[in-house]
């Protein structure tokens, strides 16, 4: 990566946006971008400055400090951020969800890639650590066993070469307070319950942690039926208790809560809506081959008795979840545009709106990775909401009031 691509991203700069800020052609920043020109020193320094005066900017108090593991587009991070926790690191190997991280989180500090690679040492002292740890399969076989094969066996067993060993690791040298953990509903059940067995295990008998955990439907606070279940855990015994959670009824917002207007009342926002009354750009209806293809996809099921088939939404509506292979088709999430019209995808910033994030987060990037990214992530009101519970008795295991601040490092802008 050059160093104008790191400093745009972290300015938080589209491309078109750099072009009118910097005074040069897209194509020039293009260009720029892959290190084929090379931009003058007074470029280079007009985005440091940019960064520096965004940095600054996002200095808020903090209560508590945190990691953010396998950190996506920072979901979580903005969760925590929402209840005065200041984030000390990050982890994410996508470089397309690095470059909206940095667009949206002007850290001074480089985004570590793949946490694999990186050792307990060279990560911050932490108050919490979050993760939204991807699940891959546990091995279950007896201590026995591995030690007949020579294998690693108590702590490393069933993780060993899993991406939630990372997690435990980095919890066994650290000691924090608390984590926050997020995983898809299916967790619980995944191989008859043992791996889940496996994670509760590790993280109480073997660490000493106490466990919370609790499915939470998004429903609750954005218009989409999206199962999550989230692990909670304390170093120390505390009062902590699912029924301090303030959930609002579920389905109390619908998608004309996240849907484009199409009147006027919202300002045209780059290629996705255009024209004074930003309209939905026609690029997001569903062409005829492929609205036939998934029509005819769904009758077929129907007929063999399967529930397969899209998912078409009104204003009223309450979504399917968005899922990361929604760029393929939109299968899931179609809007009806009226009888006898093809229906559309939704819109990145559509998209943004339905994982709860505001009006302020940039998408920097395609359209096909940030659908991914989308739907990856996690719903962030949901995510702010159990920070929220979390944080007194947070603050009560550091023997903290919460009125004490922790004091900002001192920035470093090169």
């Amino acid at each position: 990566m050059t160093e104008f691509e790191e400093l745009l991203m972290k300015a938080g700069y589209t491309v078109p946006e750099a072009a009118k800020a910097l005074g040069y052609s897209e194509g020039h920043i293009y260009r720029f971008k892959r290190g084929e020109d090379t931009p003058r020193e007074s470029v280079l320094e007009l985005l440091r400055m940019k960064v520096a005066a965004r940095s600054a900017g996002s200095g808020e108090p903090a209560s508590f400090t945190f990691v953010d593991l396998f950190a996506g587009i920072g979901g979580l991070r903005k969760a925590m951020e929402s209840n005065d926790g200041r984030c000390v690191f990050t982890s994410e190997w996508d470089r397309f969800a690095q470059q909206t991280y940095l667009a949206n989180f002007p850290d001074n500090r480089p985004i570590a890639g793949d946490i694999r690679e990186v050792t307990a040492d060279d990560i911050p002292g932490h108050d919490v650590l979050v993760a939204g740890f991807p699940c891959q399969p546990f091995s279950i076989a007896g201590v026995s066993k591995k030690n007949a094969l020579g294998r690693l066996h108590g702590f490393q067993d069933e993780t060993q070469g899993t991406l939630f060993f990372d997690v435990l690791r980095i919890l066994k040298a650290h000691r924090p307070a608390a984590f926050l953990l997020e995983n898809v509903k299916n967790l619980k059940s995944h191989d008859k319950g043992r791996t889940f067995e496996v994670i509760k295990r590790k993280l109480t008998e073997e660490l000493g942690y106490t466990l919370h955990t609790m499915i939470i439907d998004a429903a609750h606070f954005v218009p989409q039926h999206r199962e999550r279940i989230v692990m909670v855990g304390f170093r120390e015994q505390t009062g902590f208790c699912w029924d301090d959670l303030e959930l609002p009824v579920r389905g109390h917002r619908r998608m004309r809560d996240i849907l484009h207007p199409e009147n006027g009342t919202e300002v045209s926002e780059g290629h996705y809506t255009l024209g004074d009354e930003a309209r939905v750009n026609d690029k997001y209806t569903l062409t005829d081959k492929l609205w036939k293809y998934l029509q005819d996809y769904a009758a077929k099921h129907k007929a063999k008795g399967n529930g397969f088939g899209f998912g078409l939404v009104d204003g009223e509506s309450i979504a399917r979840t968005l899922s990361a292979r929604y760029f393929k088709d939109g299968s899931e999430i179609l809007v009806s545009r009226g009888a006898g019209n093809n229906p559309r995808r939704l819109t990145p910033r559509e998209c943004a709106r339905l994982m709860g994030y505001g009006e302020e987060f940039r998408i920097p990037v395609s359209d096909t990775q940030a659908y991914k990214q989308f739907g990856n992530s996690v719903a962030v009101p949901v995510f702010a909401e159990v920070a929220r519970i979390m944080k007194p008795h947070i603050l009560e295991i550091l023997g903290r009031s919460g009125t004490e601040q922790i004091p900002e490092p001192a920035r470093q802008v090169g």
